[in-house]
């Protein structure tokens, strides 16, 4: 992996990192991406969470849809979620668009895993 993929890779982790909408285990991924002295070797493992971390559109409208989404985030937050996940699904979106899956996808189109 040349230093500018490694670059924008690490950038990319660091702002997965910090979005709110970024699970444990992903974290945990991330993080041991960014601790690995072999960036190469550590790749795969790293890819094959940013694959299960990401959302698809059909995940993200059922999560909004949920019990679970309205006891996260109240009824309002839930609703608005619902709402912005069917308009981003009428504009074309395959996956969601929070901070963490934009990240987690920028990631995966770099190294050309997706």
């Amino acid at each position: 992996m040349d230093a500018k993929t490694v670059d924008f890779v690490t950038a990319k982790t660091h702002d997965l990192m910090a979005a709110p909408s970024c699970n444990p285990a992903l974290k945990t991924a991330a993080q041991a991406w960014l601790d690995a002295a072999d960036k190469d070797a550590a790749t795969p493992a790293y890819v094959e969470a940013l694959k299960q971390g990401v959302s698809t559109i059909d995940e993200l409208l059922a999560f909004a849809a949920s019990e679970h989404a309205v006891q996260l985030m109240g009824a309002d937050g839930a609703k608005q979620l619902l709402a912005h996940a069917k308009d981003i699904q009428a504009k074309g979106a395959k996956f969601c668009d929070c901070p963490a899956c934009s990240a987690d996808l920028a990631i995966l189109r770099e190294l050309k895993a997706l």
